[in-house]
């Protein structure tokens, strides 16, 4: 026996929902049985950091067993002086003279306690928030340009760079230990014009989105630590070839996203210039310089702020009024991007990036193209991240339209590596009800990124818990680590692409690409030697999203979450689709209600599907 907790909106049933515009007339209904004994129910909210607020609900009679209350809440009125807000409720009750709290399990669930405990989340975001609805039907892929394809363009190799010759089965320079220096100056020959060869390929993936690593000059391989904003690399390509991409995947219907690095330059870079390459007079060499300002010196010049401690990576000073309009004004960094043909920006280090910053940032690049996406590197829940002791606004409007799934992702790999629903359940339910749901449209689903150890080796490979920097580079998957670890990966890559929001698939996960954290993960792509079984999986993935619109900003709605046994439904005027995931060590048979067809097999049935030990089903209901 259970309180029903229903909300609405207009009369629309929103009870998975935990995020409301300032304008919607948000109605909370009660369903009360009495066996629960429970009275006089209360609602208490506090808007985030003030004091609580408590509201008397209207009875408004009864049903079979039980009593019905109803709370009419003024999200405006809430937000006060402001159009958004975050704010914690609960529901109280009396019971035997003596006070009972509900206490949110995922921010839908609860429990009963004897105590306060933890509260519901409830977000109000701005009423014109809105997220770009091209995105909806996205497979992104994630591109380190530097390993992914070298082009048969020839470009400049620097005098102070390495080229390494051996693309086939080369391993990335690593240090003699985590967290050594590294010059970070060896490249396997990578390029934008080596991308535009390879587009057929990624067409045939279904990809209709590149999320490209940092492309700006810089000195390292992976390129996060900018030289110079304004141009691309030449090693790289440069410009003409960015442009040529930039073309290119226009005419394919495939848009291109830049990863922007704003947090911090290179201490090698136009606007630092600590070792004298640049023609600028640098921060570091004259406190006259016109970036002296942009970056945070305690102790002239030897002394300053830079990302966690690497001076090589001096932290930018975004207050500085040069140095924003530089990167973010009309004619800064970001817009100029979009209106030369990109699409939108990925944000490294979204946390360390001021919400003056961030709104500056959305207001120039949307002026440039409505279109554009800003996805922000959030590794929590973005609806309620505090970073630097400060709440974030990420999802309320004025910043970001999405976020790299983090949570998500980390559940999906608990998922598939213990066969345990719970935190995959939590998790996707806590998400779906905090964010406004035009931010669960475009979720960047990942199981994978050049920050985190490839995906296969995580579900098949020994742990490199121990392990030195020379055994990672030099260990390598077994046959029966790598069956176990395509099994899992299968299903994994399923959820990906199934649940709310878009797929980002880190380049060469659908080609068997293994390897320890970074540098491991960065290895060239196996051009003539994917693995062909994960391939064709990837490719009918990509087919499936492309084919059916429930994938593409569908409802949302979990079925069944116990022993192994992951069950959901993405639906919309036109379609239902089921997906079952099964991590069991049994075959389990699920009853769907109704006729269906499996969209991978062609296999038509009618009421129970089975679902074999370590297997999925993607069924349409007929």
């Amino acid at each position: 026996m259970q309180i029903g907790i229903v909300k609405t909106v207009n009369g629309i049933d929103r009870s998975l929902a935990g995020a409301f515009s300032a304008k919607d007339p948000l109605k909370i209904t009660l369903h009360i049985p009495r066996e629960l004994q429970l009275v006089s129910p209360r609602m208490v909210i506090c808007h985030d950091g003030e004091a609580d607020r408590e509201f008397i609900p209207e009875y408004c009679g009864f049903y079979e067993n039980g009593d019905v209350f109803t709370f009419d809440l003024d999200l405006d009125a809430l937000c006060g002086d402001e159009d958004h807000g975050l704010f914690y409720y609960e529901f109280r009750f009396e019971r035997n003279y003596k006070a009972v709290y509900t206490s949110s399990i995922n921010n839908v669930d609860f429990t009963l306690t004897d105590r306060p405990a933890r509260r519901f989340l409830l977000l109000v975001y701005q009423p014109s928030f809105t997220t770009p609805e091209c995105y909806y039907d996205t497979t992104m892929y994630h591109i380190f340009v530097d390993r992914f394809a070298k082009g048969s363009h020839e470009t400049p190799v620097r005098e102070d760079a390495i080229l390494r010759e051996d693309w086939d089965g080369g391993i990335p320079e690593y240090a003699p230990y985590p967290g050594a220096p590294l010059k970070n100056n060896q490249f396997f020959g990578g390029s934008l014009w080596g991308i535009i060869e390879k587009l057929d390929y990624l067409k045939s993936l279904s990809v209709n989105c590149i999320y490209l690593s940092p492309i700006f000059e810089a000195y390292s391989n992976h390129k996060y630590d900018t030289g110079n904003y304004r141009e691309v690399d030449k090693m790289f390509g440069g410009r003409e070839a960015l442009d040529a991409l930039l073309a290119a995947c226009k005419a394919r219907g495939i848009k291109v996203i830049l990863d922007g690095v704003f947090n911090h330059t290179g201490d090698d870079s136009l606007y630092f210039n600590r070792y004298g390459k640049y023609p600028s007079v640098g921060a570091y060499q004259s406190e006259q310089s016109p970036y002296r300002d942009w970056y945070h010196f305690r102790r002239y010049p030897t002394q300053y702020e830079s990302w966690w401690g690497i001076d090589i990576l001096p932290k930018l000073n975004s207050a500085n009024r040069a140095c924003r309009e530089y990167l973010v004004g009309e004619d800064g960094v970001c817009a100029s991007y979009i209106r030369a043909g990109t699409n939108g920006w990925r944000l490294d280090v979204a946390d360390e990036l001021s919400d003056g910053f961030l709104d500056r940032l959305r207001a120039t690049v949307k002026a440039a193209d409505p279109n554009a996406i800003i996805i922000g590197e959030v590794w929590e829940n973005a609806a309620e991240k505090v970073a630097y002791s400060r709440r974030r606004r990420y999802l309320r409007g004025r910043q970001l339209d999405s976020v790299m799934n983090y949570p998500v992702k980390n559940a999906i790999i608990d998922y598939v590596k213990s066969g345990n629903c719970n935190r995959l359940y939590n998790t996707v339910t806590e998400i779906y009800s905090s964010y406004p749901r035009c931010v669960c449209d475009c979720l960047m689903n990942l199981l994978g990124t050049h920050d985190t150890e490839r995906i296969l080796t995580v579900l098949g490979g020994r742990s490199a818990e121990g392990m030195s920097n020379d055994e990672q580079a030099h260990t390598r998957m077994q046959d029966f680590e790598k069956k176990r670890g395509i099994t899992l990966l299968k299903i994994a890559s399923v959820l990906q692409y199934t649940l709310y929001g878009f797929p980002s698939v880190f380049y060469g996960d659908e080609a068997g690409i293994e390897g320890y954290r970074d540098p491991f993960c960065r290895m060239p792509f196996p051009w003539g030697r994917e693995n062909e079984e994960l391939l064709a999986h990837y490719r009918a993935l990509g087919k499936l999203r492309r084919e059916h619109s429930a994938f593409a900003g569908g409802d949302f709605r979990i079925t069944a979450h116990d022993k192994g046994l992951f069950a959901f439904v993405r639906e919309n005027g036109k379609e239902t689709l089921q997906i079952i995931t099964n991590r069991a060590s049994f075959g389990i048979h699920y009853d769907t209600s109704g006729k269906w067809r499996d969209l991978l097999s062609g296999e038509v049935g009618e009421g129970a599907v089975e679902i074999p030990s370590d297997n999925f089903r993607i069924i349409k209901m007929l």
